[in-house]
């Protein structure tokens, strides 16, 4: 039997979830971190770079989510820290060829943040040999980005949810059926272009920081750490929601968020 009302840690548990959630401010972050505005870095790319960001994010989101299905379930040793590093470190060689080696570095770097992220999902609780916990560790790079087609209403952390909610139960019926993450399939589709559209803006924002004079090598480390946190912290928030919802029920967990200042 669910509880019905949330406790007071709990409560303050969903608090800080709520923190992260809807302050994620990466573009901020960058900012402060590199000392300039990340606005510069976008008139400094190439006319193509809308064309190679879509690419990229959709194949790393089509990877990450064979990563997800075929490894997520298997138990490891792992850190938020080194998954740091390793991020960090891809970016940095990533930041030494520019936009250009885009393509080979975002894969990497989204299979080592959803190892970050599937741990942390592990830490709240979640059984992450069940298909839909594996697919909700993919859904934390729709967090905190907006679709172009969004508007204010939309933003909002259980706005993406509701938004990708019908795509994640209609991609993990298919999987379950099926035993395997076919990106042609029409449901893994449909699933992989909504996170894609919300992932690809806090993408375009790293790629703009990194075009920035004189950040190079060293400033794409910094910037892809920072890329990284921003993802743990989005996971963190989502799983603390999860974990609360697994006790109390997703109605009354929304209806204390949606309460909270």
């Amino acid at each position: 039997m669910r509880k019905n009302k949330l406790t007071e840690n709990d409560l303050l548990d969903l608090q800080f979830a709520k923190q992260l959630l809807e302050n994620p401010g990466l573009a901020a972050r960058l900012t402060d971190a590199l000392a300039k505005p990340i606005e510069r870095g976008f008139r400094l790319l190439p006319n193509n770079w809308v064309r190679i960001v879509n690419i990229a994010t959709k194949n790393s989101l089509e990877k990450g989510l064979h990563f997800a299905v075929a490894s997520l379930g298997k138990p490891r040793l792992a850190s938020e820290f080194f998954h740091k590093i390793a991020v960090g470190t891809s970016g940095a060689l990533g930041g030494a060829f520019g936009i250009s080696g885009l393509t080979v570095e975002l894969p990497v770097s989204t299979v080592i943040m959803l190892r970050s992220i599937a741990d942390i999902a592990r830490s709240e609780g979640e059984d992450l040999n069940q298909i839909e916990s594996k697919l909700s560790c993919l859904e934390v790079f729709a967090l905190g980005g907006k679709s172009t087609q969004d508007d204010a209403a939309e933003t909002g952390y259980y706005a993406v949810r509701l938004t990708l909610s019908k795509l994640v139960t209609d991609a993990a019926s298919f999987i379950a059926q099926t035993g395997t993450a076919q990106e042609s399939a029409p449901a893994l589709v449909r699933l992989i272009s909504a996170i894609a559209s919300r992932f690809g803006t806090v993408v375009s924002e790293k790629v703009a920081a990194m075009a920035i004079p004189l950040v190079g090598a060293v400033g794409g480390a910094t910037v892809n750490t920072l890329f990284i946190d921003h993802f743990q912290k989005m996971a963190r928030g989502h799983f603390i929601v999860r974990r609360l919802e697994r006790i109390y029920g997703a109605e009354a967990v929304q209806k204390a968020y949606e309460e909270l200042e």
